[in-house]
């Protein structure tokens, strides 16, 4: 094996053994501060609709977070039966439904994000702004690359 090729092994290792650490991390210190009841899942879900602005089908939300459409199923059961999205059929195809939040679920994820805020605030904080707007445009670049449309 070539030295280049060892050196450059090993450096994807160590990126992606401190992503995927990072990431557990994160989830395990976000999940503990969120409002009873509320998953990691359903926040991202929420967060998801109410930054768009527009309703969602459920195999729209599955591609958009890269999970089966049985969980988006599961995930959107539990958030309808929280009063956390309303869940329509649609008009044209009544086998399709179209999912949207709702404003006790607006509440939830505001309730949520500033709960979960200070927590990111005070990391870029510890790690420094300059530092991590310099790591973004590398996280973007993978984020792309590993989804369905990347290209290596």
């Amino acid at each position: 094996m070539s030295d280049l090729k060892e050196q450059t092994d090993q450096l994807a290792i160590a990126l992606f053994s401190e992503i995927f650490m990072a990431d557990q991390l994160a989830r395990s210190r976000l999940a503990k501060v969120l409002p009873k009841g509320m998953e990691l899942s359903h926040f991202s879900v929420l967060h998801h609709l109410a930054r768009g602005g527009v309703e969602k089908s459920p195999a729209e939300l599955a591609r958009a977070f890269n999970v089966t459409r049985g969980a988006m199923t599961n995930t959107i059961s539990k958030l309808e039966w929280a009063g956390y999205v309303h869940v329509r059929p649609d008009w044209d195809d009544a086998r399709r439904k179209h999912i949207s939040i709702s404003p006790a679920g607006t509440k939830a994820r505001d309730a949520a994000l500033e709960a979960i805020a200070p927590i990111l605030a005070e990391a870029v904080k510890a790690i420094g702004p300059d530092r991590v707007k310099h790591a973004l445009p590398v996280l973007r670049e993978l984020r792309t690359r590993f989804s369905d449309e990347g290209k290596w």
